[in-house]
């Protein structure tokens, strides 16, 4: 599937839930609460977005030539001594990073959007744009800009914590690409230095700060010429005509001011120029009695006046809604903006059309995707935090968006195949505002039952990829830990026996069988009390893999025994699966390799059936083990190579690192030790990034065979 096919895809998802908005705003006319009108609308959105993914006639998957740089704005002007010395240092002089510095709104985004656009056809393997948000008070950290690259390129990667290990995942990566990477409003070199790709590729950075890097090609971009700037007016609104000269002067000739003036005047075509140049001298002075307005730069003072008057210009209505999509984090769709405005798809398409006539809100035509500037966004927040009952609404709407969209990413996780991917990405595209909405609703925990019932909902849906997203000590626990407090608040014994199991598979991951059994046994009694098999059926089979690692096998399989059974009574082919692979793990451990492979190629038909591409990794690989305990390390090699290319295709970097060092183990036990050690390094590199509790066995193995054991 090409880029745009995803995009489109990931459209369709989202378009899908007007009808529950429509739903939800019935409801509130009869009096429902908030959480009401969600839990009403989630079990229809989920439906009606899974029929859409599963439309017969999509292509089939392919891996993209990724583009998420967004085109150049349509009416740049100027710039052009800037764009020739950036051409010149990256074709002539072979610079591989561009920096371009310059004042909020002088348009250094712009000028590195027209570039990309203009040098693309160098790049044609991938464009990636990642937002630092070096500005704000929470700047993007070098590795989570390494995992959106990553991301990009494979969905489905597990990756590593230990930045040093992300680094290299990132660099091997892209050591084949020739691909082009914006990452905009960086704070310092620290940040930008460790995400600088492997030659070939071009690295753009716009930033308001003046660091350099060594090498790098340096801009420093000031305001535009007043001809210029008057020329971008006319291109904007040509109505301004003679007055273009004066209003370009009181904005300050900065782009955005500039673009906020044009907007304004196009918006209005029953506003004198000359009375908007009025509004503007009048917002400057009365601002000037404001004491937050001395804490201001110059350029900050004049787009200040420009928001305010455009803002002054705007309906009661539209002023609301735009001051409440200061919600978004990140860019969004026009479905999640009429979710958080509660009206229809369609009038929220004419809000939105509204606003970017007014250049308040951006729009990405390929992805059809809205987003406020930076500067936007803040001036909006600031309105909005003057009505609390306003804010808090905004918010508790937007975590319910998301908290549904996670379900439906989860949903398509678990039908395999391009559907995960298709999920995963969605969930990528879609984080900044899942996290968002999960820690908003956190916040109100204590006082909201509506945003209690959020957070148990953030915990029960999204269950799968977070568990592929989050690291389980530093992310996950906490994540689940505030998800069984809500539930425990609501008295959800169904929840609550959940997100106690899932915490438990969580201590797992870290190693801790006797955490993770405490959890299991709280699980199941819930699941029992309240006639769950399918949470009975499921905890059983984690009890069973933690007597395992304690090294009780024969216990585990009494409780991998009754896991299979229950799924097999329910129909419930995942958990067929899982409990036919746990008791081949179980029997093997035993020493049993012969009935352990008969169990193994009994799961491999499952996992295959259902499009479980990372349980058939786990599989492959286990029967290499199988065939290795059976002295055919030659096909336990084989088993092994499959496995390792499954695990690498959908990123499990667990899987990687087990299979790793199976493989380290069969090859020297065909005496080939020189080709064992290397694959031992590796698998060591990952356990220790990811905390896996096989790392201490890898090391000691290295040690032996290092020193000539």
């Amino acid at each position: 599937m090409d880029w745009s096919t995803l995009l489109a895809k990931v459209k369709a998802v989202v378009r899908k839930h007007s009808l529950a908005v429509v739903i939800a705003a019935l409801l509130v006319v009869l009096g429902a609460s908030l959480w009401g009108i969600f839990q009403g609308a989630t079990s229809q959105i989920g439906a009606k977005l899974t029929d859409r993914m599963l439309d017969k006639s999509a292509p089939a998957a392919v891996r993209p030539a990724i583009n998420q740089i967004p085109p150049a704005p349509a009416d740049f002007v100027g710039r052009e001594t800037e764009l020739a010395a950036l051409h010149k240092a990256v074709t002539q002089d072979n610079v591989r990073v561009c920096i371009i510095r310059g004042m909020p709104g002088v348009g250094k985004t712009a000028l590195a959007l027209k570039f990309a656009e203009e040098i693309a056809k160098d790049y044609p393997d991938a464009r990636f744009f990642v937002n630092l948000n070096g500005a704000s008070d929470q700047p993007l950290a070098p590795g989570k800009a390494m995992e959106q690259v990553i991301h990009a390129l494979s969905p489905e990667a597990r990756l590593p914590d230990d930045e040093t290990q992300l680094a290299g995942l990132y660099r091997s990566m892209l050591s084949s690409k020739r691909a082009i990477f914006l990452f905009d409003d960086a704070r310092d070199a620290s940040q930008v230095t460790p995400l600088i790709p492997v030659r070939g590729n071009l690295l753009i950075v716009t930033t308001r700060q003046t660091f350099s890097i060594s090498g790098a090609c340096l801009i420093d971009l000031n305001v535009l010429p007043p001809d210029k700037s008057a020329a971008l007016l006319l291109e904007i609104c040509p109505r301004i005509d003679t007055d273009a000269d004066t209003a370009a002067k009181l904005c300050g000739y900065l782009p955005l001011a500039l673009r906020l003036a044009g907007g304004a005047l196009a918006a209005r075509p029953d506003l004198r120029v000359e009375d908007y140049i009025s509004t503007l001298t009048t917002q400057g002075q009365r601002l000037h009695t404001l004491d937050r307005w001395q804490r201001l730069s110059d350029a900050e003072k004049t787009i200040q006046q420009a928001f305010e008057a455009s803002y002054s210009l705007l309906d009661n209505d539209l002023k609301r809604r735009w001051r409440m999509l200061s919600v978004f984090p990140s860019s969004f769709s026009r479905d999640a903006a009429a979710s958080v405005w509660d009206i229809d798809s369609t009038a929220a398409e004419t809000c939105l059309s509204d606003m970017r006539t007014f250049n308040l809100i951006e729009w990405n035509s390929g992805a059809d995707r809205y987003r406020m500037h930076d500067l936007a966004r803040d001036f909006a927040t600031s309105r909005l935090a003057e009505d609390p009952q306003e804010e808090h609404t905004a918010r508790l709407r937007h975590a319910a968006y998301y908290a549904t969209l996670l379900n439906t990413v989860d949903d398509l996780y678990l039908q395999g195949g391009d559907k995960m991917l298709m999920g995963l990405a969605l969930f990528d595209l879609e984080r900044a505002n899942i996290e968002a909405g999960f820690h908003c609703a956190s916040e109100n925990l204590s006082s909201d039952e509506g945003a209690a019932h959020l957070v148990s909902k953030y915990g029960n849906s999204g269950a799968y990829v977070l568990d592929l997203r989050q690291h389980p000590r530093t992310d996950r626990i906490p994540w689940l830990e505030a998800c069984l407090a809500a539930a425990c608040k609501l008295g959800d014994r169904e929840s609550e026996g959940r997100h106690l199991g899932n915490l438990g598979i969580a201590y797992a991951d870290l190693g801790d069988a006797r955490k993770a059994i405490e959890y299991y046994e709280q699980r199941i009694a819930i699941a029992r009390e309240i006639g769950d098999r399918r949470g009975e059926g499921a905890d059983l089979g984690n009890l069973g893999n933690a007597y395992k690692n304690l090294g009780d096998a024969r216990k585990a399989i009494e409780y991998h025994e009754g896991a299979l059974a229950i799924a097999r009574e329910i129909g419930d082919r995942r958990g067929e699966g899982a409990a036919l692979g746990n008791l081949a793990n179980a029997y093997a451990a035993l020493g049993d390799a012969r009935t352990a492979i008969e169990y193994y190629e009994k799961q491999l038909v499952i996992v295959r059936e259902i499009g479980d591409r990372r349980g058939e990794g786990a599989d492959l690989g286990n029967l290499g083990i199988a065939y290795k305990d059976l002295g055919d390390a030659r096909k336990a090699i084989d088993y092994y190579e499959k496995a390792l290319v499954m695990d690498r295709e959908i990123g499990d970097r667990r899987g990687e690192s087990i299979t790793l060092y199976n493989m380290a183990l069969a090859f020297d036990k065909l005496g080939r030790r020189a080709e064992a050690i290397p694959l031992a390094e590796d698998s060591l590199k990952i356990m220790e990034a990811i905390e896996d509790p096989h790392a201490d066995a890898v090391r000691t193995t290295l040690a032996k065979w290092k020193s000539g054991e």
